[in-house]
């Protein structure tokens, strides 16, 4: 069978390009469609980008871009609603060049992945939504929104968390699970808060869940979980002023120590808030020439801090797959094999922590209570070695799935 040469790359945010060049390192010829007509600049908030997705980058040569926009965050303090210290927690193993894991924002994560791609000669196209896409006996065709279309081998949907690609591929998926939190942050000068540059805190307040972090110019990136049952109807959110939601913010926070209240205070204009999903567990990674990596397959709750890194894994992953089994059917259950048990793992640990944020009193007071002891048995566990130490081999030979 012929190899895939050419790949239809849907969704420009994290996976996407770092798919494209990893394509491209396989030999194959990836153009990015992506729906947003230009740069996502100023999209979301802010993420932690584990040591595991920044060796991942490396293995592509790709990692400096990530690397420079940034820092060091190597562990988190937890703490209760009165300031107790309950802990720490490693976001990562140390690479062997020391590199740990990094926060940084996720707009910038964005612009430094389009830089590499296309400083590689990737093309990558915007205001592409995709709408249809169906086999054409030795290759797939695309349809977006604009009514143009594109052909290639295969199409590899990084479209997200609300994945149109997913749809296409199983009509029949599970929609996304709503994790029960909302969510939203900032950024701030001029707030003094007790912690060191690089260091990231986080707080199980008596009504929210707070987390900040003092970037290494001083400026204070900091983000809100709260809790709440029911799902958002759609456009709920939007029609909530930034406004109203600083008020809403502030009362949370009242009773809780730390510096919620004066950053919440002092943000000038915070992120949308908006609902957290998941998707947990999905019976259909691919269908004939198609496929999703990425959260459109596996959105693990951000409260994992490796939905970025199990992407960036994801498309190296596959691309080696694709360079050795000229079969994409056989190229991506042999990927899918690889990525599978790994990923669901690390989506249930994650989704046991989102239960802790969203604690009654009861339960919170045996969290607090219980939580150091966890925290000093964990801190070099099996499961933390597993989730940070994982490599990808690129020069190993990629076997098919049994």
């Amino acid at each position: 069978m012929t190899r895939t040469r050419t790949a239809l790359v849907i969704g420009g945010g994290i996976a996407g390009p770092v798919a494209a060049v990893a394509l491209q390192k396989a030999g194959i010829d990836p153009v990015v469609y992506e729906a947003h007509p230009a740069r996502a600049d100023g999209i979301g908030v802010f993420l932690t980008l584990g040591s595991n997705g920044v060796d991942a980058l490396r293995v592509l040569g790709a990692d400096r871009g990530a690397l420079a926009a940034g820092f060091p965050s190597p562990a988190i303090t937890l703490r209760s609603r009165t300031g107790k210290h309950l802990g720490e927690s490693r976001t990562g193993q140390s690479l062997p060049d020391g590199t740990t894991s990094q926060t940084i924002k996720r707009a910038d994560l964005y612009r430094v992945l389009h830089e590499e791609a296309s400083s590689r000669g990737v093309r990558i196209e915007h205001g592409k939504r995709l709408v249809a896409a169906e086999e054409t006996g030795g290759g797939v065709r695309a349809v977006f929104a604009d009514g143009s279309e594109a052909v290639g081998d295969v199409l590899i949907g990084c479209d997200g968390v609300h994945s149109t690609v997913r749809r296409i591929i199983d009509p029949a998926a599970p929609a996304p699970t709503y994790a029960g939190l909302l969510t939203n942050g900032g950024y701030v000068r001029g707030v003094r808060v007790d912690t060191e540059p690089g260091s990231y805190e986080m707080i199980f307040g008596k009504r929210a869940f707070f987390g900040y972090a003092m970037a290494p110019n001083g400026e204070v990136w900091w983000f809100a979980n709260v809790p709440r049952r029911d799902e958002p109807a759609c456009g709920e959110m939007r029609a909530i002023s930034g406004e109203e939601w600083r008020r809403r913010l502030l009362r949370l926070y009242a009773e809780d120590a730390g510096p919620a209240v004066p950053l919440i205070q002092a943000t000038l204009e915070m992120a949308r808030m908006s609902p957290i999903h998941a998707v947990p567990h999905l019976p259909a990674w691919h269908n004939g020439r198609m496929v999703i990596i990425g959260d459109a397959a596996h959105a693990p709750s951000p409260t994992s801090g490796q939905g970025a890194s199990l992407s960036i894994e994801d498309a190296v992953v596959l691309a080696k797959c694709l360079r050795d089994l000229p079969d994409p059917q056989a190229a991506f259950a042999g990927y899918e094999a690889a990525r599978r048990p790994r990923v669901e793992r690390i989506i249930k640990w994650a989704a046991r922590i989102n239960n802790s944020k969203a604690a009654g009193p009861v339960a919170r007071a045996f969290r607090d209570a219980t939580l150091p002891m966890i925290l000093k048995m964990t801190a070099d566990s099996k499961a933390l070695k597993q989730t940070y130490d994982y490599h990808i081999d690129w020069d190993s030979p990629t076997l098919a799935a049994a």
